[in-house]
């Protein structure tokens, strides 16, 4: 879905998992520095939006996601997993309650694919689900912005900004009022600063919540059952994930950014070397110049130099081995 906000001066449409939304407005490190500094949003807009009502709904989401929620009280803002039969990562849910209604947001065009399992598990609970995709949109303030949310709106509030559920139809108003608006590109690179994983980037078939730290932030180990939660156990209380995240500090000399799946190996070892993991998400930080975050086998030695495809690359640890 094609945002209202990609006719403002300046936007440079996004390509790949976040089109339909601006890359940026023409200065990417000023855009990265404001929202550092606490000033402007990002628009978010092409995210998905599924909400649940009914006087079940919290305790229906409870006995689904990987978070404990049946006592979520309005305003609270957590964010959840639902996982396969076996443990592997397919939804990250980012929700709030607002007394009435569960909010949440999810990546791109997967909720369809959401919306359709929740419907397969609604059994006799008295709860709807909707796609709100096409009436509402994302907005995120940052940390520190003194912007205030519009009444009525839904709001989740974390330590690293606020996501705003507003009518697609209030979009550029919004915008116009509390802007200036910066790019994805911006979000991205302060989310990679912040060891922040993103389903589809930072995933892939088979891993698992340990290997990017999702243990506490977004999977409760002391609540009842739940599809993977075996697996989520065993790992936990018997052994360690096979993978674990880091973030690079990359070569700032070379001109192109390894781009998601380039492989990574010890720089020792050259680029004939074994692959020891891969690139997830990469960015220029208006600070710290390139960065990415990778999922590498855990036994990699934590002060291992490393190479991204041809980029050298220092390591520090997100998930200890």
């Amino acid at each position: 879905m094609k945002s209202p906000l990609l006719s403002l001066p300046g936007a440079v449409p996004a390509e790949g998992r976040d089109e339909g939304v601006a890359g940026h407005y023409g200065d990417l490190f000023r855009e990265q520095r404001a929202l550092a500094g606490g000033t402007g949003l990002v628009d978010l807009s092409h995210r998905g939006i599924v909400t649940v009502t009914g006087d079940d709904r919290l305790a229906w989401l409870h006995l689904l996601l990987t978070q404990h929620v049946s006592g979520l009280a309005p305003g609270q803002a957590t964010e959840a997993l639902i996982l396969s039969a076996n443990g592997h990562i397919e939804h990250a849910l980012y929700l709030v309650d607002d007394g009435d209604t569960v909010w949440m947001h999810v990546e791109p065009d997967t909720q369809g694919e959401l919306i359709a399992y929740l419907e397969s598990m609604k059994f006799f609970y008295r709860v709807e689900v909707a796609d709100r995709t096409d009436s509402f949109g994302v907005v995120h303030l940052p940390a520190g912005s003194i912007a205030e949310a519009p009444g009525g709106v839904a709001v989740r509030e974390t330590p690293h900004g606020r996501d705003l559920f507003l009518p697609r139809a209030d979009l550029e108003a919004y915008a116009a009022a509390h802007g200036p608006a910066a790019g994805i590109l911006a979000y991205e690179a302060l989310r990679i600063e912040s060891h922040r994983p993103r389903v589809g980037f930072e995933t892939d078939h088979r891993t698992i919540p340990h290997e990017l730290g999702w243990i506490g932030t977004a999977v409760h180990l002391q609540k009842g059952c739940y599809r993977g939660q075996e697996t989520v156990a065993r790992v936990h209380n018997l052994g360690k994930p096979p993978r674990r995240l880091v973030f690079l500090h990359l070569d700032g000399s070379e001109v192109l950014l390894p781009g998601h799946g380039t492989p990574v190996r010890l720089a020792a070892d050259g680029p004939e070397g074994r692959q020891l993991g891969f690139i997830t998400t990469s960015a220029r930080h208006h600070e710290l110049g390139p960065i990415a975050l990778a999922l590498v086998k855990r036994n990699v030695a934590v002060d291992a130099e490393l190479m991204a495809g041809d980029t050298a690359a220092a390591q520090e640890t997100v998930v200890e081995p």
